[in-house]
């Protein structure tokens, strides 16, 4: 994920110095942008991100990561979608979001948004992601018998 004591050299020039951006500042941007399209439920992080949360840190970034050159910036996103909305149209307004707050406010191009559906939320509450679905639906296998080894 983005690291916030991490700066991009040389971003943009002007004529009384250079414009850096912290790579926090653009993944924020990113997120607020995304939370606020229809549809999106929320956004999902890692592992680092649930800890922060466990801890009591409100962590505006929460799956968010982006790259940063100096005139371009990628961002990745990973979200979870309300069950009922047309999953595609949804990924389409988040990246058409994001691509815009982060241009209009920084000026950096966007080449690229890649939107990660990590979940759907039936209810506020109630999130069911896609591997915890196919754990319920699976029955419990036998334990295969133990083979002897091949070789010697």
């Amino acid at each position: 994920m983005s690291d916030n004591n991490e700066f991009v050299p040389d971003m943009k020039k002007s004529e009384g110095g250079r414009i850096v951006f912290a790579t926090d500042v653009i993944a924020t941007i990113a997120a607020l942008a995304a939370a606020d399209v229809k549809g999106v439920a929320g956004m999902s992080g890692g592992m680092v991100e649930g800890l922060t949360e466990m801890l009591g840190r409100k962590n505006l970034t929460k799956g968010v990561k982006v790259e940063v050159g100096t005139e371009e910036v990628a961002v990745d996103v990973s979200v979870i979608i309300q069950y009922g909305f047309r999953i595609q149209d949804v990924c389409a307004e988040i990246q058409k979001a994001i691509r815009n707050a982060v241009e209009t406010m920084t000026g950096l191009r966007v080449v690229e948004v890649n939107v990660f559906v990590q979940a759907i939320s039936f209810e506020a509450t109630e999130v069911v992601t896609v591997e915890a679905k196919q754990k319920k639906e699976k029955p419990e296998k036998e334990p295969k018998p133990v083979e002897p080894p091949r070789v010697k």
